[in-house]
């Protein structure tokens, strides 16, 4: 339903009382007109105003998540059932635009699995400036543009979490709480470029933070939904010379029940294994960290494919230490059952709409996720750790139900192999080198 009033010779700020009034008599739509530019007011998916001449406007929105998953063997240190509740993410959302050129984003996390106590829940809090166009220039917190999973929002990633190899890096596309300034800029329809430069919420012996890099580059020239060829490379590089920090290579596998926030995990049984590296590496051992991306995606009607290849290499700056270097790789395919394809914008995947509101849109996908970590640091076995490369493969399998545009049931089938890597509890090996997990999710979008 639609629908326009005029209120002539009136303040805005009145204008600004009928609208209150109007949003909570639950209007679907709206226009108001002011002295001013008209006001469109649309409620459909969140709350969202504008002005017609597009100079200013503000949206709110947000995103729940709640998982719940149980799992074994390689998940858990003694190997045996355990299970997580929790809230993946519950995010509220604030965006607008101003003066025309200049665009705002705030994403908070209620579900505290973004950011921290100390420097705020926030999983995006930025300012853009947009009057260069094609470019666009963004400072504040944000997540370093670094691969095509990560570039698609997690409302609508295909499996319930992004691949394993993604875990080799998890610096380089994630803010740690840091602050940065990106440039992107427009390559007409087909694909774009983006730099950045971060400050990381780490610091050397001397208090400097740790300085991070990152370029990405894609080109698509088939870039319509259910008409897409998409291929892209990444590159991010910090220095941590001097710095005391995580230098852990280690993974989820696919499973974030074992550790997380927003509620229950599997406690001190839940199990992340480590391939390399070493927590509160001492100043000095480490000069730089480098990784590198390329992505691929193909997606006809209702099929589409996608894959990504990952490689890390932790530069030695001493003696004592040797580098260590990491490379994996996913490769999926996802099918619409009833028909519909995957949204698409350029860089990136989104949502499935389904045509049908009676039964909504049915996806089956399925991922298969691999890693190799080559720590030579590692001369003698250790509960956790036999000597040479260590790896991981895991399996995903999973239906996502697009019930309506807002709502969307997801469940998937985890299952992982590991070589060389083993659970432990209190430094006694267990022995698993394998597990199984099954997640579900409800997932609302406004």
């Amino acid at each position: 339903m639609r629908r326009k009033h005029s209120f002539r010779g009136v303040k805005v700020g009145f204008a600004g009382s009928a609208l209150a009034l109007a949003i909570s008599a639950q209007a679907f739509a709206g226009t108001v007109t002011t002295d001013g530019a008209d006001i469109v007011v649309k409620t459909k998916g969140g709350l969202e105003v504008a002005t017609t001449d597009k100079q200013f406007g503000f949206k709110i929105g947000g995103r729940l998540q709640a998982d719940y998953s149980r799992f074994d063997g390689i998940y858990t240190r003694n190997g045996d059932t355990a299970d997580a509740a929790y809230f993946r993410r519950a995010f509220l959302e604030i965006s607008g635009v101003a003066f025309t050129d200049w665009a705002y984003i705030i994403n908070y996390d209620l579900s505290h699995n973004s950011g921290s106590s100390d420097d705020g829940y926030f999983d995006e809090a930025s300012i853009s400036y947009n009057g260069f166009a094609p470019l666009s220039i963004k400072v504040g917190r944000f997540d370093p543009d670094f691969g095509l999973e990560k570039a698609t929002s997690s409302k609508w990633v295909t499996a319930l979490e992004r691949n394993a190899a993604y875990d080799l890096i998890d610096w380089a596309n994630s803010h740690q709480n840091g602050m940065g300034i990106q440039a992107l800029a427009l390559l007409g329809d087909s694909g774009y470029v983006s730099t950045s430069l971060s400050s990381k919420d780490n610091n050397d012996d001397d208090g400097d933070s740790i300085k991070q890099f990152n370029a990405r580059g894609v080109f698509a020239p088939m870039h319509e939904a259910g008409n897409v060829l998409h291929v892209g490379a990444s590159f991010a590089r910090r220095d941590v010379s001097d710095a005391s920090f995580d230098a852990r290579f280690r993974s989820r596998l696919g499973i974030r029940g074992v550790e997380t926030l927003g509620g229950n995990d599997a406690g001190s049984n839940g199990n992340r294994p480590v391939f390399g590296g070493a927590n509160n590496s001492p100043s000095g051992s480490y000069d730089d960290d480098t990784a590198w991306g390329l992505e691929g995606a193909w997606a006809m009607g209702p099929l589409s494919v996608q894959g990504e290849y990952i490689k890390r290499k932790l530069k030695s700056d001493s003696d004592a230490y040797h580098d260590i270097k990491g490379d994996g790789y996913y490769a999926q395919v996802a099918y619409t059952l009833t028909g519909e394809a995957r949204g698409y914008k350029v860089g990136r995947f989104d949502a499935i709409k389904p045509e049908n509101k009676q039964i909504g849109a049915w996806e089956l996908f399925y991922r298969f996720d691999s890693l190799s970590v080559d720590d030579k640091n590692i001369v003698a076995a250790s509960a956790t750790r036999d000597v040479g490369d260590g790896e991981a493969k895991v399996h995903n399998l999973g239906v996502n139900w697009y019930a309506t545009e807002a709502v969307k049931l997801s469940a998937s089938y985890v299952k992982a192999k590991t070589d060389k890597v083993f659970n432990a509890v209190n430094s006694v090996r267990t022995g698993d080198d394998d597990g199984d997990g099954f997640i579900v999710r409800a997932q609302y979008v406004f």
